[in-house]
């Protein structure tokens, strides 16, 4: 027992009640609520005005989104789809992108469901092009004597438009693809056709027969195409039947160099590195090939120090590197041509431009080219080797910024702590054992000397004393949530903890998001709308799984929460979004869509793909596509929708359907069982559903409109 415990009358005030009662608790005052040391940054703390520029700055915005996302006087985030290029009236409100995709197709809308991912080739082509001429800028500034032509890697978002737009908007200076697989070979072989003849087709990854021989079928239809060796043996096969099929190959090594960072993206990178081929291994190849007659098929360098390469010193490192070995391969006679960087163009996720961690990198495109042009000008320049053709695989930097996801926050739970004068301390101490007691008046006796270290140690012993107590039975569920109360109480006026509000999400994170929970890849996430208001409230995200780790609690800048607004209804405002409340998570178009699971049969996003145009709202939904129905992701699963719709309605027959003289009804229940079957697992924001009972049975509909459309449907529901 506590040496300062004591043995008294439960009915007896302990040391302190009064005080606590009078609701002066002697402990300091809790800390104003200050979103994060930004908001001091961007607006006086004794201001009540809030601007969309303080916004701005508390969410990083111009950090990590410029020059494609910004904030209007609306305090809606808007996308220049040109970067620094767009105009004022080319802007576009994702607001209005998202009023249009969700309103119903009788109000001339959409109607998808969310979750959305917002697709933006205007983006992708301006990604497209500024590497393009960052490259070009730095050959022009250091006398380069060759040119730049890089691939995209379809393994970053293999979707078919994103894919088919690259080679479009790449066609004008070569721009080719990367394949990693026989999937991926093949698309990008279709997807090459339409391209620039001399654009590269970059065959990574492990290789069996049949792969390096539809790559080799690639080079007979006339596409350029390099077989990249990323095992030793890999060029047994690649020699034997490429003289099978009569086809004279192009081949590169992937080099494994001792350049490597050291962040969890630098994995892939160095001698242990899960890729390439070491020193002793390229030079067997060489032999190999030269024992073939094939040594001028070698023709390509390849090597990856690792994604988000935090900074140009180490790039310039790791290139040097590689250059060094390019120059030894020519001197072995190789004829080699090309000199492919790989990966590792990084992006800002957070804003910080730091070279010190994985969500950031300290430098901008032109300083990257220029890294890269410099450190292979300088190695050839030093071995008199004739400058070779760069290529890049810079997956993440070309589609991170064209893809948006937009969610809504459903519905939020605060957490909740009794004022003093709610708290019935004699109720708390009848049923406490004396330990407890003594737990509290220590406890008690430190507010009263302002020792708010010692409060925290005797509120955190009360309250484990009462847990035991209730497991042992001898406390009721009442007096521990009294007790509960108290503690809180005392955390709060401490300032210990901040109150942090957990925000509903209609989404899967496992599905959507998913290096967050694998990885821990923090994206920016920010409202969309409503940026013009204060953001009164620090949230979490929490998404619809049946999963403990279905959550977002950590965000840009070191946040473990997030500002947000009062949801519409606890006491918040509209923002021009009919009460809803749309966040956007982004820089998420790489990676996340092929990552992505069915974790709780929680199926992808709808899409829809938007173009700057010269139209009242500035933009024009070129496709739409909604998100896949519970049929569809049954389907994956094996299941047959189609015959469990039949067997449920069979038996809603049997068990519903008593009443002969009430056909309707049936009929409505068996559309209710089909409708399921159609719709997106995910949810239905409750203002779009009045859900009454429409004379069906206990049935809902959203109205009457849809109720008699079931009606009138009959048996013929499930086409």
């Amino acid at each position: 027992m506590p040496a300062l415990a004591c043995s008294v009358d439960a009915a007896v005030a302990p040391p302190g009640y009064a005080a606590f009662i009078a609701g002066d608790s002697s402990l300091p005052a809790a800390v104003p609520f200050s979103p994060t040391s930004v908001i001091a940054t961007a607006a006086n703390s004794n201001s009540t005005h809030w601007s969309p520029a303080h916004s701005s700055v508390l969410y990083r915005i111009d950090g990590w989104g410029a020059p494609y996302f910004s904030v209007n006087n609306s305090g809606n985030i808007t996308v220049r789809p040109y970067g620094t290029d767009t105009l004022a009236h080319q802007e576009i409100e994702l607001l209005k992108i998202v009023k249009k995709v969700s309103d119903p197709k009788s109000v001339g809308g959409l109607g998808l469901q969310f979750p959305l991912i917002v697709r933006l080739p205007d983006v992708l082509k301006n990604r497209l092009e500024s590497l393009q001429s960052a490259f070009e800028l730095a050959i022009q500034a250091q006398g380069y004597e060759s040119h730049y032509q890089g691939v995209y890697p379809v393994k970053c978002n293999q979707d078919r438009f994103v894919v088919e737009d690259i080679v479009k908007f790449g066609t004008p200076f070569r721009f080719g693809l990367e394949a990693g697989s026989k999937p991926e070979l093949l698309l990008a072989m279709s997807c090459l056709c339409k391209g620039n003849p001399e654009a590269l087709l970059v065959c990574n990854g492990f290789k069996d027969a049949e792969y390096i021989s539809l790559a080799l079928l690639a080079r007979k239809l006339a596409l350029n195409t390099v077989i990249v060796l990323e095992q030793e043996e890999e060029v047994n096969l690649v020699i034997e039947i490429s003289k099978k099929l009569s086809v004279r190959p192009v081949i590169g090594v992937r080099a494994k160099l001792r350049t490597k960072h050291s962040g969890h993206f630098g994995s892939t990178s160095g001698e242990k590195g899960k890729f390439g081929l070491t020193t002793t291994q390229i030079l067997r190849v060489v032999k190999k090939l030269q024992d073939s007659g094939m040594l001028d098929c070698l023709q390509l360098l390849h090597f990856h120090i690792g994604s988000q390469i935090p900074s140009t010193a180490l790039l310039q490192d790791g290139v040097g590197e590689a250059a060094q070995i390019y120059s030894e391969l020519v001197r072995l006679g190789a004829d080699m041509k090309v000199i492919d960087i790989g990966g590792g163009l990084g992006i800002d996720y957070d804003g910080s431009k730091s070279g010190n961690s994985d969500l950031s990198v300290s430098y901008g495109l032109q300083e990257y080219a220029s890294a890269v042009v410099n450190a292979i000008r300088f190695v050839c320049d030093r071995k008199s080797i004739k400058h070779p053709i760069i290529c890049s695989e810079s997956g993440r930097a070309i589609v991170s910024h064209h893809s948006i996801l937009i969610f809504e926050a459903m519905s939020a739970t605060a957490p909740t702590t009794p004022a003093m004068n709610q708290i019935n301390l004699p109720f708390i101490m009848d049923g406490l054992s004396e330990d407890a007691r003594a737990d509290y008046w220590n406890l008690s006796d430190a507010a009263m000397r302002h020792e708010n270290e010692t409060c925290l140690l005797y509120t955190d012993q009360l309250k484990q004393r009462c847990v035991e107590q209730f497991k042992e039975g001898t406390l009721g569920i009442e007096q521990l949530a009294a007790v509960d109360g108290l503690c809180d109480f005392v955390s709060k006026v401490i300032g210990a903890s901040e109150p942090v509000t957990t925000y509903h999400v209609n989404l899967s994170i496992f599905t959507s998001i998913p290096d967050f929970w694998s990885i821990g890849q923090i994206f920016p996430i920010v409202p969309i709308h409503r940026l013009d208001e204060r953001p009164e409230v620090r949230g979490i995200l929490s998404d619809l799984t049946c999963d403990s780790d279905g959550k977002i609690d950590k965000f840009i800048g070191g946040e473990a929460s997030l500002p947000l607004h009062e949801l519409e209804g606890n006491g918040g405002g509209s923002g021009g979004a009919d009460g809803r409340y749309y966040l956007g998570m982004f820089l998420g178009g790489a990676y996340e869509e092929a990552l992505g699971g069915l974790h709780n049969l929680f199926g992808g996003p709808s899409v829809v793909r938007v173009l700057q145009s010269d139209g009242p709202h500035s933009f024009a939904v070129t496709r739409a596509v909604p998100g896949p129905s519970c049929g569809d992701v049954l389907r994956v699963m094996q299941h047959e929708p189609e015959l469990m719709f039949e067997t449920l309605k069979h038996r809603a027959e049997e068990f519903c359907g008593q009443d002969h003289g009430n056909d309707g009804a049936n009929a409505a229940l068996a559309s209710s069982l089909a409708r399921s079957f159609h719709n997106m697992p995910y949810l239905v924001a409750a203002s779009t559903c009045s859900l009454t009972a429409m004379n069906n049975s206990g049935f809902y509909y959203c109205n009457e409109e849809d109720y008699n459309a079931a009606v009138e449907s009959g048996a013929g529901v499930w086409g």
